[in-house]
C-alpha cells in the first residue's frame, strides 16, 4: 500500500473537517447524497465523453495503483543484469537461455530472449524502444483522464449549486428554509473542488512520476541487454546502469 497517498488524503480531510468543526460546524452540514451523485456522476459522464472506453478501463487500474503500488527494486534488477553480463562474458550469450525462466520482468525477458536468439544489437534496440514508446503512449493517457476529471469536477459542482439554488427560489416565502437551502446548494461546489484538488489532480501527478520511473527502469534494462550483446565489461555495465537509478539510498551505496 502507498502510505503517502492514503496518509495525504487522510491529513487533508482531517485538517479541513477539523477546522470546520472548530468553527462550530458539523460533518452533517456537508453530507449530501444528491450533491455527491451530481458531482461524481457528472464528472464521470464528462470524462467518458472525452476518452475512449479502453482508456477509461485502463484508468481504473491506474487509480487503484495510486493506493496499491509495487515498484521495481532498482538494485536487484541492476544486480541481475550484471550477473547475466558476467555469465555471458564467460560462457557466451547463449548460456543465458537457461536463466530466462527465472526473469520476472517481461520487458527484460523479451530483451534477453532476442539477445539469446542472435538478434543484432541494433535490431534489439529498435524493438525494445518501440515497445517502450507504444506502452508509454497508453500509460500517459491515464494521468490525462484524472487531470480532465480534476478540470470537470469543480464546474459540475457549480452546476449542482445552481440546481440547488433553483430549488431554493421556490421557497422564498420561508426565509428559514431559504437559508438552509443555500447552504445545502453550495455543498455540491465543495464536493467538486475537493474531488479535483484532494484526489484527481494529485493522483495524476503521482501517476506521471511513476510512469517516468517505469520508463527509466525499462531504459536501464534496454541498455543492459545491449551492453551484454556488445560484450562490454560487467564492471563498465554496472557503472553505466547506476546512472539510471534515482533512489538516493542506492546512489549512496554506490
Amino acid at each position: 500500500m502507498d502510505l503517502a497517498s492514503i496518509g495525504g488524503i487522510v491529513i487533508a480531510l482531517v485538517a479541513i473537517l477539523g477546522a470546520m468543526m472548530m468553527e462550530g460546524g458539523s460533518i452533517g452540514q456537508i453530507t449530501q447524497l444528491t450533491a455527491a451523485i451530481i458531482v461524481i456522476g457528472g464528472t464521470v459522464g464528462a470524462v467518458s465523453v472525452q476518452f475512449p472506453l479502453n482508456i477509461l478501463l485502463a484508468s481504473l487500474k491506474g487509480i487503484l495503483g495510486v493506493f496499491l503500488h509495487k515498484g521495481h527494486d532498482d538494485e536487484a534488477v541492476l544486480k541481475q543484469i550484471v550477473e547475466f553480463a558476467n555469465k555471458a562474458r564467460k560462457s557466451g550469450i547463449v548460456s543465458l537461455d537457461s536463466d530466462l525462466a527465472g526473469v520476472r520482468d517481461p520487458f527484460l525477458k523479451q530483451g534477453l530472449m532476442l539477445a539469446v536468439d542472435g538478434t543484432e544489437s541494433g535490431e534489439v534496440r529498435k524493438i525494445l524502444q518501440l515497445e517502450i514508446d507504444n506502452k508509454s503512449e497508453m500509460e500517459e493517457k491515464v494521468p490525462q483522464v484524472l487531470e480532465s476529471a480534476g478540470a470537470f469536477a469543480p464546474t459540475v459542482g457549480i452546476i449542482g449549486a445552481v440546481l440547488g439554488l433553483i430549488q431554493v427560489m421556490q421557497h422564498l416565502d420561508n426565509i428559514d428554509e431559504v437559508g438552509k437551502g443555500i447552504a445545502v446548494a453550495f455543498v455540491a461546489t465543495i464536493y467538486g473542488v475537493a474531488l479535483a484538488n484532494l484526489f484527481c489532480l494529485p493522483a495524476a501527478g503521482k501517476l506521471k512520476i511513476r510512469h517516468k520511473e517505469h520508463v527509466m527502469m525499462q531504459e536501464m534494462m534496454l541498455e543492459g541487454v545491449i551492453s551484454i550483446l556488445e560484450g562490454l565489461n560487467p564492471r563498465m555495465i554496472e557503472t553505466k546502469l547506476k546512472t539510471f537509478i534515482s533512489n538516493p539510498s542506492a546512489e549512496a551505496k554506490a
